[in-house]
C-alpha cells in the first residue's frame, strides 16, 4: 500500500511502529550531515529525517527532491529531539529507511505556502496548485462541513433531497439565461435554470411537502467579488405554511450551520425590519447592523439656507463617524473623491466637524452659522470629537450613495469585524417596481411571488404600494438568501401576469405547464433559497466567494485554467444548424 497513515495522523503513541507515508515535498533542509524533507497531505505535515549516517545514498536521493515532488517513505516513527509545537505533528518524524520518487514535479510558479507569492489570475490558472495551500483547503473544508450539516438538518425536518432538470425553458424575467442549442430539434434551445423555481412548485403540487436540493444555477450577468456565473443555492420549498413557518424553520438552519461549522451559538431570535425601514435608515435592503451609522433625514435642518444643492434636494442625508472630527483636510478630499467615483456617483459631499470645544467647522460655512449647525449635531445625535458626513440628491441615488459611504467608513474605521455576526430578517418587499426603460413593472423577486392579502386591492389602483408576501436573511451587509410565499391560486396568477405586461398568450406560451398544474389541486406553498457560496465566505469572513469554490471564473466569466469559454469547429456548429457573427 502507499501509505498506513497520512501525513497529519503520527502522535507520539506511534513511536516504534513501522509506517508508510506518501504526499507532496513542502521544503527541504539540510543540517549537516542531515537532511529533513516536510511532507505533505490534505491532512498534514510530517517531518522526514534522513541521515549519512544511517543512509548516505538515502540522504544523497533526499538532498534531489524538489519541491512538489510526490514521494512514497517508509521508516520508524521516533520522537523529534526539537519539537515543533506549531502543528498537530510536530512532536514526531520518520526515520526514512525507503524512499520512492512516484512523480516528479516541475518548480511551480508561485510559492505553494499559506502566504503565496501568486496573484489572483497565476493561482486561477493554475487552481489545482493553488488548492494544495491550506489558506484555500481550509476554505473548501468549511464548504463541505456546511453542505453536509445543511443535508443533515434538513434530512432531520422530513425534507426531501429531489432533483430537478438543468436543461429547461428559457424565461424572460430575471437575469439572462444561459442558453443551450438543440441538435435533435434544430433551430430551439435549452436554458440554463436561473433557479428551480417552478419545478419546486411543482414538486408542491405533487405533494411533496418539503423538498430541497444543493444545486447549481446559472445567470448570464455582470460579475463582482459576490458572482460567478454558475453558484450552487440550497433550495427549499414547503407546503401548508405561512412566512411565520417559512423563518423559523430557516433560522434553524442557519442557527445550527453556524454553531456545527463555526463554534457560534446565537441564542436569540434573529431581528426583523420592513424593507422600508431597512432603507430609510441604511440604504440597503441588506444592510450590515454590526455598527450604527444610521442614516438621519436632515431636511428639516440643511434646507431653506440659502445653499442651493441642499435647497434642490430630494433629500439631504447624513451620518455621523463617531470621534472622526480629527479628520484632516487631506483625509476630507480622499473622501470626497471617493463618492464622486462612477462606482457611487455623488457629486460632493458636505462635512462638518464637531469639535472638542463645542464649536463646528464645515465645509458649507458660508451658508449656515454655528447656531444651523448645533441643530444638526442635535438631529443626527453627534457629539463633541464627531464629524457629520452629508449628501443629497433624489431620494433612491442617496440613500444608495450614503450607504456605499457608510460600509465605506465601517472598513475605514475597523467597525466591520469579520469575525462579528449580525443577521436580519428583512420582510415587507415591494411586490413590483417599476423599470424606466421598458416602462412598466417588473416582479422584484419573481412572478410567482404572493402579494400581502390586505395589498391585493391596490394591484388595480396603485401597484407600486403593494407588499410582497417575501422575505430576505441579511448577513453583514451580504444577502445569505431570500423567499416568498407563493400564488397558488390560478386567477390571481393569472392577475400578477397582467400587471407585469404579459399578454394571456405569452403567459401561456411561457408558464403554461405551471397554469395546468395549479387547476389540480395546488396547496398554499412557499420557500427559501441560500446562496451557499455566499453563505460559506460569509462565515469565513470573507467579501469574496472565489477561494470558496474549487474552480471559479474571473470576472470576465473566463475559466482561465481551462480556458473557456472556447470557440467550436464548423462541424459542431453545422450539427446544430447555427453561424456565428461576430459583431463589431
Amino acid at each position: 500500500m502507499y501509505r498506513t497513515h497520512t501525513c497529519g495522523e503520527l502522535r507520539l503513541s506511534n513511536v516504534g511502529n513501522e509506517v508508510s507515508l506518501s504526499g507532496w515535498v513542502q521544503r527541504t533542509r539540510e543540517m549537516g550531515g542531515m537532511t529533513f524533507v516536510d511532507l505533505r497531505d490534505r491532512y498534514g505535515i510530517t517531518q522526514l529525517a534522513f541521515s549519512t549516517h544511517d543512509n548516505d545514498e538515502l540522504n544523497q536521493k533526499a538532498r534531489k527532491l524538489g519541491r512538489e515532488f510526490v514521494v512514497q517513505v517508509k521508516g520508524e516513527v521516533i520522537e523529534r529531539s526539537s519539537k515543533n509545537k506549531n502543528i498537530p505533528t510536530g512532536e514526531v518524524e520518520i526515520k526514512v529507511t525507503e524512499l520512492n520518487i512516484l512523480n516528479a514535479a516541475k518548480t511551480p510558479p508561485f510559492t505553494i505556502e499559506d502566504e503565496t507569492d501568486g496573484g489572483d489570475e497565476q493561482r486561477m490558472k493554475y487552481r489545482y496548485l493553488d488548492i494544495r495551500r491550506n489558506t484555500i483547503l481550509d476554505k473548501l473544508r468549511l464548504r463541505n462541513k456546511v453542505a453536509l450539516e445543511t443535508r443533515k438538518f434538513l434530512d432531520s425536518v422530513d425534507f426531501m433531497d429531489i432533483e430537478t432538470p438543468y436543461l429547461i425553458k428559457s424565461t424572460p424575467e430575471g437575469a439572462r439565461d444561459f442558453v443551450v442549442p438543440s441538435r435533435m430539434n434544430q433551430g430551439e434551445f435549452y436554458a440554463l435554470p436561473q433557479s428551480p423555481q417552478t419545478f419546486k412548485q411543482l414538486l408542491m403540487v405533487s405533494g411533496i411537502d418539503r423538498y430541497y436540493q444543493i444545486v447549481r444555477c446559472f445567470r448570464d450577468e455582470d460579475l463582482r467579488a459576490d458572482r460567478q456565473p454558475e453558484f450552487t443555492q440550497i433550495d427549499c420549498e414547503m407546503s401548508f405554511v405561512e412566512q411565520e413557518d417559512i423563518l423559523n424553520t430557516f433560522e434553524g438552519l442557519v442557527k445550527h450551520l453556524f454553531k456545527t461549522c463555526r463554534g457560534v451559538e446565537f441564542t436569540e431570535d434573529f431581528p426583523r425590519m420592513t424593507y422600508a425601514e431597512a432603507m430609510e435608515r441604511y440604504g440597503s435592503d441588506k444592510p450590515d447592523i454590526r455598527f450604527g451609522m444610521e442614516f438621519k433625514d436632515m431636511n428639516s435642518v440643511a434646507q431653506n439656507k440659502g445653499f442651493k444643492i441642499f435647497d434642490d434636494a430630494e433629500l439631504v442625508l447624513g451620518i455621523v463617524a463617531q470621534e472622526c472630527a480629527v479628520y484632516t483636510r487631506k483625509q476630507l478630499d480622499a473622501l470626497t473623491k471617493w463618492v464622486q467615483r462612477p462606482q457611487v456617483g455623488a457629486k460632493g459631499l458636505v462635512y462638518c466637524k464637531y469639535n472638542n470645544d463645542g464649536t463646528f467647522k464645515s465645509s458649507v460655512d458660508k451658508f449656515y452659522s454655528q447656531e444651523d449647525l448645533q441643530a444638526w449635531a442635535d438631529l443626527t445625535g453627534a457629539k463633541p470629537g464627531d464629524l457629520m458626513l452629508v449628501l443629497s440628491g433624489e431620494t433612491n441615488a442617496t440613500r444608495s450613495q450614503m450607504n456605499d459611504l457608510r460600509l465605506h467608513m465601517g472598513d475605514e474605521l475597523g467597525l466591520r469585524n469579520p469575525n462579528e455576526f449580525k443577521p436580519l430578517w428583512v420582510i415587507d418587499f415591494p411586490l413590483l417596481e417599476w423599470d424606466e426603460d421598458s416602462n412598466r413593472y417588473h416582479a422584484m423577486h419573481h412572478p410567482f411571488t404572493s402579494p400581502k392579502t390586505e395589498d391585493i386591492a391596490l394591484l388595480a389602483t396603485d401597484p407600486g404600494k403593494v407588499r410582497a408576501n417575501a422575505y430576505d436573511l441579511a448577513m453583514n451587509g451580504v444577502e445569505l438568501g431570500g423567499g416568498s410565499i407563493r400564488i397558488h391560486d390560478k386567477t390571481l396568477q393569472a392577475k400578477m401576469f397582467e400587471h407585469l405586461g404579459f399578454t394571456d398568450e405569452e403567459a401561456k406560451k411561457q408558464f403554461g405547464f405551471l397554469m395546468d398544474a395549479f387547476e389540480f389541486g395546488a396547496p398554499p406553498h412557499g420557500g427559501i433559497a441560500f446562496g451557499l457560496d455566499r453563505l460559506v465566505a460569509t462565515m469565513g469572513g470573507s467579501d469574496s466567494i472565489r477561494d470558496y469554490i474549487a474552480f471559479p471564473k474571473n470576472n470576465a466569466g473566463r475559466d482561465v485554467m481551462i480556458d473557456a469559454p472556447a470557440t467550436i469547429d464548423d462541424a459542431q456548429l453545422e450539427e446544430l444548424a447555427l453561424k456565428v457573427e461576430i459583431k463589431d
